[in-house]
């Protein structure tokens, strides 16, 4: 769980070093998080390089790839895993994906996220990266790669790495055996970075008039957001466990393969 110093990509971290039960942490190195790619230069940011990325997972929608293509790190390879797409083609665009046009236009925003319902538009796409198909194949797709040494150090990625990336960061440290805690610790520790990142947006966005309130909500992430996931994992399954194995369709063989690959 710690922040590595980059120049070009926002919001990086290894889950290495994330305490879990018994006394045990994650394996560094091998599974890292970060924000979208579209800046980096691996050559002149050396403490990306070092990582030796092998394989990068992509979150994002078509419209995010097409506007903001990532640069991969050398000799990289690149999967795609659309975690929106069902929200998309049932017509329902989440904030989580318009954050420069809602922050652009005060107004707008008051409209449809004042009152407390950015936090509920949030909450619903969190419960649908439990509950749609895309989803769930993207974090299968997320856990079989981790799981698999050839795939190497493996970097999962959205556009602001910290809602889609945050659950998916969640489900692998469940199963690795992090407690409640740690998971929101984890969960919540990208806030600095992210509006480290964010903040000539903000900015902009309460100079012309806008609620700083609903600014907070679109670019932070907070306990509420995550517990809206965890209740619908609760809820539609009973467990973690049963969710990987069930909702995800990922056979047991492969969480052990995880397990052994990233417990140290």
């Amino acid at each position: 769980m710690t922040a590595i110093p980059s120049t070009t990509v926002a919001n990086f971290r290894d889950l290495g070093g994330t305490p879990l039960r018994g006394g045990r942490t994650v394996r560094p190195g091998l599974l890292l998080r970060s924000g979208q790619l579209d800046r980096l230069d691996p050559g002149a940011d050396p403490a990306v390089d070092a990582l030796g990325v092998r394989t990068v997972l992509d979150f994002r929608t078509d419209a995010e790839r097409a506007d903001h293509p990532d640069r991969l790190p050398t000799g990289a390879r690149l999967l795609v895993a659309d975690v929106l797409a069902d929200k998309l083609s049932a017509g329902k665009v989440p904030a989580a994906v318009q954050l420069k046009d809602l922050l652009s236009d005060p107004a707008m925003a008051e409209k449809h996220l004042g009152g407390g319902k950015a936090q509920a538009l949030f909450a619903d796409t969190y419960r649908s990266f439990v509950n749609s198909g895309s989803a769930q194949a993207a974090y299968r797709m997320l856990l079989t790669e981790a799981a698999d040494p050839a795939s190497g150090p493996l970097l999962f990625h959205c556009t602001a790495g910290k809602d889609r990336t945050g659950w998916g960061a969640t489900v692998v440290l469940s199963l690795l055996g992090a407690d409640d805690e740690t998971l929101r610790a984890e969960y919540l520790s990208v806030n600095p970075a992210v509006k480290q990142a964010f903040a000539p947006m903000i900015e902009g966005f309460t100079a012309a008039g806008g609620d700083p309130d609903i600014a907070l909500a679109l670019i932070g992430v907070f306990p509420s957001y995550l517990e809206a996931a965890l209740d619908e994992v609760a809820t539609r399954y009973g467990s973690m466990e049963k969710y990987v194995r069930e909702g995800l369709v990922v056979p047991d063989e492969t969480v052990e393969a995880l397990r052994a690959r990233l417990i140290a």
